[in-house]
């Protein structure tokens, strides 16, 4: 249970009281700012604690907006305030200094966003909040409370500002009363997203038994998945009921559910002769270097300063032409898109045309989406900070034999050349080494060695160049590239299905480390890279397999298996650690769609 202090005796009439109560606060009244800080001290530690003008007018929403999101440390509108449990201390030092005051929880505000915690400040639109002085204005406030149903504002705000074109004119005009139906019988985010994913295991199931029948359900059922992804997402932001673990399931189980769906159509498609495993597994690499590429971007200038561009400019008069932004976000395939166009195809076709049809739109999205930033990139003139640095170079997800190198070619000439150089030279002798010499061969060898090398001296220094953000991307096209090209080139017929989970469990991690970047808590423990590998290790150490194990094919499935294994163990136990912690991020993503 929560606190709720009124800084003063109620209004006649308010119906404060039971406004805070609904939103699931204990309602004690002060005589003043001395029984305020009584009352506040004598709130038990770790509870919320609110502190409301009984002056105040408006919207219950409002009051909810302002008091009840736990993602924020300290929050306040007009006449309210809030402060979780690390933030009270500061509250009630800034209550000492504030007594005399007639906008009480105002000043308590500014004074402790003045001691260093952040105060979150909702934006209300046409929700009312006021601290009426006198009887008219009070009237007027209650007459603008009356003119605006706030119930159709929490409605609307319950889905995202910016979405894809499928989701916003084909789900979320349906998903958002499917949100409240689930908050009205006190269902949770988490609830919702677990039954998402379950359904979408379905789904795989019934593609994989390939049967027309079968596809058709997995069609229906991927929808159905959908409508409930869409929907944990609204059902957060509706009863704002976000969390850690949410955070971890919202995050994570969109990769597991589509990466299911795809082994269920590779099975349901072996099932009929038809062996589609490196088209699936291509598929996959396609999709999360793009989403590299867009995670990378961002990490580098988010905080950069001066950060502006003629093409930004010009995509900035595009978007205010209207139509261009549904038709530039379609054309990249986000996730809405995606699952629908997947959801059809399985239905009236087979898994062969749903993956190159995925191949097709993932790879011009890619392109399309990778041309426009480096447009942006060599056009703007932006000093990236440390902390972008930083954020790269833990997406870069190097291991200790790239340390080892970087802090060897130190003492050399050969990093004079700029990162993207390097790492260019690192992943293109290591590419044309795999696709041009034969499965095994000891030259893919001395070419991963070049890789470790050329790719340790590529992150020696801080990644500051205006292109540097192409690092990561490269890393991971290099290694996922690597390691289905050997599969697929060699005599087992399983290894291409013990790459595809390879290539998954490494995406997770990759995917765990941008959303733990994204939270403000940094990239996972060093440990865990070391004992991964990072990806020149695991680079190196499959073409190694590959050499040793050429002419036996089912000992290097059997190698790909286990290591797929080893690595999915580690970094699942490690990424279960972290978000059910008490220091993972309370957060929801609210950027575009993947």
């Amino acid at each position: 249970m929560s606190t709720a202090i009124l800084t003063g005796p109620p209004a006649p009439g308010s119906s404060l009281d039971g406004d805070l109560r609904s939103l699931g606060f204990d309602v004690k009244a002060a005589s003043g700012a001395d029984e305020t800080g009584a009352l506040l001290a004598a709130v038990p530690a770790g509870e919320r604690v609110a502190l409301v003008d009984p002056r105040f007018v408006g919207h219950v929403h409002a009051l909810r907006l302002a008091l009840t999101d736990p993602r924020f440390p300290a929050a306040a509108a007009p006449g309210a305030l809030t402060v979780q449990n690390g933030a009270r201390p500061a509250l009630a030092r800034a209550l000492t200094g504030a007594s005399g005051t007639d906008d009480l929880t105002g000043a308590l505000a500014d004074a402790l966003d003045a001691d260093g915690v952040a105060v979150h400040r909702p934006q209300l639109g046409t929700l009312v909040a006021t601290v009426p002085t006198d009887a008219e204005a009070r009237h007027e406030a209650r007459a603008a409370v009356d003119a605006v149903d706030d119930e159709a504002v929490r409605l609307r705000s319950a889905v995202k500002a910016h979405d894809g074109f499928f989701t916003t004119f084909f789900i979320s005009p349906y998903s958002r009363y499917i949100a409240r139906w689930c908050a009205r019988r006190g269902l949770t985010p988490n609830q919702v997203t677990t039954a998402s994913l379950l359904t979408a295991l379905i789904a795989a199931g019934c593609a994989a038994t390939g049967e027309r029948g079968g596809y058709i359900a997995a069609g229906v059922l991927l929808l159905v998945s959908f409508v409930l992804d869409c929907t944990d997402g609204q059902l957060a932001r509706y009863a704002l009921k976000y969390s850690t673990m949410g955070a971890w399931l919202d995050a994570t189980f969109d990769r597991a559910k589509e990466y299911a769906f795809y082994a269920g159509l590779a099975l349901g498609a072996a099932r009929n002769g038809d062996d589609v495993w490196a088209l699936a597994l291509g598929a996959m690499i396609l999709m999360t270097c793009r989403h590299v590429v867009d995670f990378s971007f961002n990490e580098a200038n988010h905080d950069a300063t001066a950060n502006t561009s003629p093409t930004a400019a010009l995509s900035d008069r595009l978007d205010s032409l209207g139509w261009t932004v549904w038709a530039r976000r379609m054309i990249i395939l986000p996730i809405g898109e995606r699952w629908a166009m997947i959801a059809v195809l399985t239905a009236v076709t087979n898994p062969r045309i749903v993956f190159w049809a995925l191949i097709i739109g993932c790879a011009f999205g890619a392109c399309y989406t990778t041309a426009g930033r480096v447009l942006r990139s060599l056009t703007r003139k932006a000093k990236r900070t440390d902390r972008a640095a930083q954020a790269l170079a833990d997406l870069a997800d190097s291991g200790p034999l790239a340390g080892i190198a970087g802090r060897i070619l130190g003492r050399t000439g050969i990093l004079m050349l700029p990162p993207l150089v390097l790492a260019v030279i690192a992943t293109g002798a290591l590419l044309a080494a795999v696709l041009g010499r034969p499965f095994g061969s000891q030259q893919t060898i001395v070419a991963a060695v070049l890789y470790v090398v050329f790719s340790g001296a590529a992150v020696a220094r801080p990644l500051k160049g205006p292109l540097d953000w192409l690092l990561p991307p490269l890393f991971r096209a290099a290694e996922y590239t690597t390691v289905l090209v050997l599969a697929a080139r060699s005599d087992s017929p399983q290894a291409l299905p013990a790459a595809f989970g390879l290539v998954a469990a490494v995406a997770y991690h990759h995917y765990d480390t941008v959303y733990r970047i994204r939270g403000g808590t940094g990239a996972p423990p060093a440990w865990l890279v070391r004992v991964t590998g990072g990806h020149e290790g695991r680079t190196l150490l499959v073409t190694v397999l590959a050499a040793l194990l050429a002419d036996r094919g089912d000992d290097f499935t059997l190698a790909l298996t286990a290591l797929a294994v080893a690595v999915a163990l580690v970094v699942l136990v490690e990424s279960v650690r972290f978000w059910v912690s008490s220091g993972a991020p309370a957060v929801h993503d609210e950027g575009e769609t993947a």
